[in-house]
């Protein structure tokens, strides 16, 4: 399956720093005007797929910085993140397990310039414990190990890290998606985005710097991609507790990202909708 996003420098924003460019690709099949018939509305997978697929969903950690600095947000956000933050990645739903990892990427590439060497092993190696479970295969826990290696040795500096990842980032997508399943990707990417719009609205309730919410917040199309993968039919069970708060969540933040102005009072909102969510974790 073509990869629909881009999990790029594997961490980062997902809707948060999306492209706001065209994102809805002219159809080139008879097929397609009925693609697009089906809206968002129902959440379709498919029309939401078409809908994002040109979206630059995943900017690098450097892309990132830049953003946050034109919109005149000081802080970084890696100094948001405790450093003995210690989150448990293997639990017994695989929903949540995809979650917690990428949570745990996110905070590994947010942080990775600031780390020390004990810091980044331990999110790397989560990472890799985290993908396993998750059924990635032998070439993506051959590439983390191998990072690994060269932390551990000092055979590759940060910055290089931090470009590697971004330039394998297709190649792991393309692994992840056929060994494991086309669910997996966005439902890392969704822990990816939670961390990091709690840190966006954080550092904008901190400096009271609201201007860029619309920039950030809102993102409505990649908002509804998320929730047909975290709440997509054909589950046999319940979602569990933290995924279910998940859906909710990601409800609310659809309604706030509806909206023609992005206010502070929202801001804060975001903040603790993903407040929320992650204190169950």
């Amino acid at each position: 399956m073509t990869s629909i996003v881009r999990f790029g420098t594997i961490a980062t924003l997902s809707f948060l720093l999306a492209c706001s460019g065209d994102s809805t690709p002219a159809p080139t099949t008879q097929e397609a005007p009925q693609a697009e018939k089906k809206g968002f509305d129902k959440l379709d997978p498919s029309a939401l797929a078409d809908a994002v697929n040109k979206a630059e969903l995943v900017p690098s950690p450097i892309e990132m910085e830049a953003k946050l600095k034109t919109a005149g947000l000081q802080k970084d956000l890696g100094s948001l993140i405790a450093t003995d933050k210690d989150l448990k990645v293997i639990v017994d739903d695989n929903d949540q397990v995809a979650i917690r990892t990428g949570i745990v990427m996110a905070d590994l590439v947010l942080t990775l310039k600031s780390s020390d060497q004990a810091t980044i092993l331990k999110r790397l190696g989560k990472m890799k414990e985290g993908l396993k479970k998750l059924g990635a295969g032998d070439d993506i826990y051959a590439v983390i190990s191998d990072f690994e290696a060269r932390v551990q040795d000092n055979s590759v500096n940060k910055e290089e890290l931090l470009e590697e990842f971004d330039e394998l980032s297709q190649v792991m997508v393309s692994e992840l998606e056929y060994e494991a399943g086309e669910w997996v990707v966005p439902l890392i990417q969704a822990g990816t985005w939670l961390e990091g719009a709690n840190l966006v609205a954080k550092i904008m309730h901190q400096e009271k710097k609201y201007n860029a919410a619309d920039e950030f917040f809102r993102q409505k199309e990649i908002v509804e991609y998320f929730i047909s993968y975290v709440d997509r039919d054909g589950k046999d069970r319940a979602p569990d507790q933290v995924v279910a708060k998940l859906i909710t969540t990601l409800n609310d933040l659809k309604t706030i990202a509806d909206k023609p102005k992005i206010s502070g009072a929202d801001v804060q909102k975001i903040e603790s909708l993903t407040d929320l969510v992650l204190n169950l974790l």
